[in-house]
């Protein structure tokens, strides 16, 4: 996957870094996880959490006890939980869906998985779904985990993701180039 080099990837990047590292020496990473994907629904779910965590309105204190009252409520291990004191203390809970992301991909890598993305124009079947799941595996050599999703804007074929290289066997990017090749003919 492409990384961007913008400030705030860099700041969540090296956080994420720094709490898989530190996951890592405990043997907790699929623990962290779980708790980060945990706190990224609350984000995307919860419209106050979501303000504590974009704002700069808040202060650090401000939220330092929000963020304290939270993980005591949901229980969150004592890494996880320190963890986001600190990004709250340091004023970087901004960063947080950042981290998450990038904490995912290193638990990922860790366990010698990938991400792919395929976009299909119709729902595919279990069958293939398995064909395709291992053609990519035996492509990517690791274990592939498939986000589909429908768009049936593409017409037939699929368009496929995995890090940062796309396939795209789309019957619309086929009749697109065709309509590029006959206007440059004619």
């Amino acid at each position: 996957m492409a990384t961007s080099s913008s400030p705030v990837s860099g700041v969540a990047e090296r956080y994420a870094l720094s709490l898989f590292e530190l996951a890592r020496e405990e043997g907790s990473i699929d623990t962290v996880e779980s708790e980060l994907n945990q706190f990224q629904a609350l984000i995307d779910e919860n419209a106050d959490f979501r303000r504590l965590v974009e704002s700069p309105a808040f202060t650090s204190a401000e939220q330092l006890a929000a963020m304290s009252a939270i993980v005591q409520s949901v229980g969150a291990s004592p890494l996880t939980a320190n963890f986001l004191k600190v990004i709250a203390t340091n004023r970087r809970l901004f960063v947080l869906p950042g981290i998450v992301r990038s904490f995912r991909t290193k638990a990922a890598e860790h366990r010698g998985e990938v991400d792919a993305s395929v976009i299909s124009a119709h729902a595919l079947g279990d069958t293939q779904r398995r064909e395709l799941a291992e053609a990519l595996g035996q492509y990517a050599g690791k274990t592939v985990t498939m986000h589909e999703s429908v768009d049936p804007s593409i017409l037939g074929g699929l368009i496929v993701k995995i890090g940062s290289r796309q396939v795209d066997t789309s019957l619309r990017t086929k009749l697109n180039s065709l309509k590029l090749a006959l206007k440059e003919v004619g």
